[in-house]
């Protein structure tokens, strides 16, 4: 059996005294990208945070192919592979698009195609335009795939996206999500976090809905569509 890209088991989390997950297991798969999805507050920003360890579980284990990483520190979890697109961006806003760059980059492990400056300015020819612009003139979109060509810089074996869509105009969408295809396309394990679930089922191999802090689905998208699961209730879709 393959082992698993990146894996939450049994993970229990809080924030004080409120247990935000509740025994949530996950499972990405080698060269997959895994939509998770669920209502406001339902618990996804809270997996991804554990997932690059900024939030320690309680109880619970995260590996990284097969390698226990649960409770190592954030930077140790980013030098293993994982590479995070946080929800709201987080570029350096006073930095120029070559410095956010810059300052991420980190080499491949030599098996593949390699991302640096030159392959990412390729993906996103409207950051070569505007290498030395100070990032926080860009606009939104801009800014989203300033985000990602960051993540991207680090040559993760695992991309997490948190929200990609969020504040973007419909054209704008469309060309980010081509780019999570291309990505997806090109061997990359991804997890993918989406409000807008739709999205999500147009491009993602296996599903994983939470509801206040639990998984309630938990299926390939193809098995979801088939037997018609009960989207609205957990998401108020469909």
């Amino acid at each position: 059996m393959a082992t698993d890209a990146l894996a939450l088991d049994g993970i229990d989390a809080f924030y004080g005294d409120s247990h935000v997950l509740q025994g949530v297991s996950l499972h990405l798969r080698a060269g997959r990208l895994l939509g998770l999805l669920g209502r406001n507050g339902a618990g996804k920003t809270t997996c991804m945070n554990v997932a690059v360890g900024l939030l320690l579980p309680r109880r619970g284990r995260l590996s990284l192919d097969g390698r226990d990483l649960t409770g190592s520190a954030p930077e140790a979890i980013a030098a293993a592979g994982v590479a995070l697109v946080p929800q709201g961006r987080r570029i350096f806003r006073s930095l120029s698009v070559r410095e956010n760059l810059a300052v991420a980059a980190r080499r491949g492990n030599g098996k593949g195609s390699e991302w640096n400056l030159d392959t990412v300015f390729s993906t996103f020819p409207r950051l070569r335009e505007r290498a030395s612009q100070t990032a926080a003139y860009l606009s939104g979109g801009e800014q989203q795939m300033l985000a990602i060509g960051r993540a991207l810089m680090r040559n993760p074996r695992v991309l997490l996206m948190d929200e990609p869509s969020e504040g973007l105009a419909p054209q704008i969408v469309a060309e980010v999500m081509a780019t999570v295809r291309a990505l997806k396309a090109s061997g990359l394990s991804i997890v993918l976090v989406e409000q807008n679930a739709k999205l999500v089922f147009d491009i993602a191999d296996d599903i994983v809905i939470l509801n206040s802090g639990r998984v309630v689905v938990n299926s390939t998208a193809a098995e979801i569509n088939r037997t018609g699961a009960d989207l609205q209730q957990h998401l108020g879709i469909f």
